[in-house]
């Protein structure tokens, strides 16, 4: 439903104020990553003076088409997108470019150079930052030895899934007596919760299932908490929000770790980029941003995180 609403909006016509610049924010699914870059889009856009016309392409390469054409009619100034595909969202951004329209790509990238600039999260290091605190929870608690299983995103957006899930591969390979036992897709809460749980059956030995985005990692939290194997299986996971950081606060133990990005930020930086390559200045072609880690064993710094949330969510 809400898609539907922001796609509505992407379309509806404003009254127009003389010389104020017209910039389309797109996002492809409804989470609170993407609302919290949506925050950061609209709060840049305000400071800037500029009218943000938001949308999402619902994981959907053919409304993502249809969402980049109807703003090249339309006329807008720039278009900010996190795109579906480096390579099948390519085509259509870069008529947008010939038609004189900025393109800042954030969170995922289009091969190429039709971006003025790139915002992202060091994706790889998302998975290995996550690796590293799951690698000293199997040192630790289950003597160097564990049954690992991922979920995925591969099936929505494949460069960025492989580049978290390499990773955090990387990090698990340097623990011999781990062993990767299934791997599955599954990047919704409700898909997750099946995915997993069809693990726990499969594999009653199980230690630790990591998932590489929000929703599978709070499918995975709630399929162990179904399965009545709290304190027997732990999760780690990728990305961050307010129902991830009451899972680290639970009394469960499920949710071990967590690193996420910075949302809002990276929406505020790719407006602000786009204002200024639409002024001719020099913009940095890719910026990483440093990812967020969220531990169950530093309650206060997830408390902190959740008074921020509440505070952008104003």
């Amino acid at each position: 439903m809400l898609s539907l609403l922001f796609f509505a909006l992407s379309c509806s016509k404003k009254p127009d104020v003389p010389g104020q610049k017209k910039i389309a924010g797109i996002v492809f699914q409804e989470d609170q990553f993407f609302r919290l870059v949506l925050f950061g889009m609209r709060e840049a856009a305000a400071k800037g003076g500029a009218e943000l016309l938001e949308a999402n392409s619902a994981g959907r390469p053919d409304r993502e088409i249809q969402l980049i054409n109807t703003y090249i009619a339309s006329g807008v100034d720039a278009i900010v997108v996190s795109p579906l595909s480096a390579r099948a969202s390519m085509s259509a951004l870069e008529r947008a470019k010939q038609k004189g329209i900025i393109i800042v790509t954030y969170n995922t990238n289009v091969e190429g150079d039709t971006p003025s600039s790139y915002v992202e999260s060091d994706q790889r290091d998302l998975g290995r930052a996550t690796g590293v605190v799951a690698g000293e929870y199997i040192t630790k608690h289950l003597g160097g030895k564990a049954r690992v299983a991922l979920l995925a995103f591969q099936a929505q957006a494949p460069e960025q899934s492989m580049m978290r899930v390499n990773g955090f591969k990387e990090e698990m390979a340097r623990i011999p007596g781990v062993t990767i036992v299934a791997e599955q897709d599954a990047w919704l809460a409700e898909q997750a919760v099946k995915k997993a749980g069809d693990m726990l059956t499969a594999h009653p030995d199980l230690d630790i299932i990591w998932a590489a985005n929000e929703g599978g990692t709070v499918g995975a939290v709630m399929a162990v908490k179904n399965s009545g194997r709290a304190g027997k299986v732990a999760v780690f996971g990728t990305d961050t929000g307010e129902q991830i950081a009451d899972f680290l606060l639970a009394e469960d133990g499920i949710l071990q770790a967590v690193t996420g990005q910075r949302p809002f930020e990276i929406g505020s930086m790719a407006v602000d980029f786009a204002f200024k390559a639409l002024r001719g200045e020099k913009v940095q072609k890719t910026v990483s941003l440093p990812g967020l880690l969220l531990s169950r064993l530093n309650p206060d710094g997830v408390r902190a995180f959740k008074n921020r949330l509440k505070e952008l969510n104003k």
